[in-house]
């Protein structure tokens, strides 16, 4: 229980921060964790079982390369986010933890079976496979990422998969490779609001995002994207985003808490309440979002497999 604990405190992130704020409800304010932001530890032997799988296949996971805060309990549920194309990425944005490099290790032709044959061995029913930008490459890692689906389509013919991409440098052709491949949802996250992206993202942009969204719509089951809060945006700023993503053709939107991985990376500005998170997704549904998800501890790929269930199950009843 000590080393899980230990494990725990690492991965949520030592978010740099000042003294309480005087009144804890309101999300301007920033301070030690509030009481939103404290978890209980998972229990059971899954969490043991999922890194082994992950090890023995020599994987490596946006959940512990991220320092997500949702690792244990994902782990616990022998749940994983699998991150391709190598653990480090070509671009050093301010928000993620993720090793930089001007110059990663070529894709590994292996990669996808073993990925493959860790979702089986997980039993996964919805694959969630995320990837470093790789703007190395001159397809930006397309034609891998789609090695990896063909992979689990033959390993999981029954399963769903769901792909996290970059925005491959607004290159069309690449993502229209991507989407060849089947996946069942297309997922690009925009990351913040349209005046924070410069300062937040580096080389991607907010309007090529949303190009990329554009481009994609209606040519999979389910377009998603997602924002984090809590970096300075303003209320007004998140609801614009929210229209902007639902205009784009964006089916599921998500939005969580920015955590700071680490004292190298931006500092929280906010903690923002579950009050305002449920404001927002109201404020979705208001204007005929189809799926929101929307909390503090909400993650792109966070319960992914719930959210296909629900988007899926409505679209059957329609």
């Amino acid at each position: 229980m000590c080393a899980d604990k230990k494990l725990f405190d690492n991965r949520i992130g030592k978010t740099k921060v000042n003294r309480l704020p005087k009144n804890p409800e309101e999300s301007g304010k920033r301070g030690r964790f509030p009481s939103w932001l404290h978890r209980k530890l998972p229990r059971g032997g899954l969490l043991h079982q999922t890194q082994e799988i992950v090890k023995k296949y020599r994987l490596n996971t946006v959940c512990e390369e991220a320092k997500c805060p949702n690792r244990l309990e994902c782990f616990s549920k022998k749940t994983a986010t699998f991150l391709a194309l190598g653990k480090t990425c070509t671009r050093s944005c301010g928000f993620c933890d993720i090793d930089f490099s001007k110059h990663p290790s070529p894709p590994e032709e292996d990669e996808p079976q073993r990925i493959a044959l860790s979702a089986k061995n997980l039993g996964l029913k919805h694959i969630v496979i995320t990837m470093v930008a790789r703007d190395d490459l001159l397809d930006g890692g397309a034609s891998h990422m789609v090695k990896i689906i063909h992979a689990l389509q033959k390993e999981l013919p029954e399963g769903t998969i769901e792909v996290l991409t970059s925005d491959f440098c607004g290159n069309k052709e690449a993502i229209e490779v991507v989407l060849k491949a089947g996946p069942d949802i297309f997922n690009h996250n925009i990351e913040t609001v349209r005046r924070l992206s410069p300062r937040i993202r580096h080389k991607a942009n907010y309007e090529r995002s949303l190009n990329v969204l554009r481009f994609v719509k209606g040519k999979v089951p389910f377009l998603k994207s997602g924002i984090m809060v809590g970096l300075g945006e303003e209320k007004e700023e998140v609801e614009e985003a929210i229209r902007d993503l639902k205009e784009a053709g964006c089916d599921i939107i998500t939005i969580g808490q920015y955590l700071q991985a680490s004292h190298h990376k931006l500092q929280v500005k906010s903690f923002v309440t579950p009050k305002q998170f449920k404001a927002y997704e109201v404020y979705g549904y208001k204007i005929k979002v189809k799926h929101m998800y929307s909390g503090p501890f909400v993650r792109s790929s966070y319960n992914a497999a719930l959210l296909k269930d629900k988007a899926f199950k409505k679209k059957e009843s329609q």
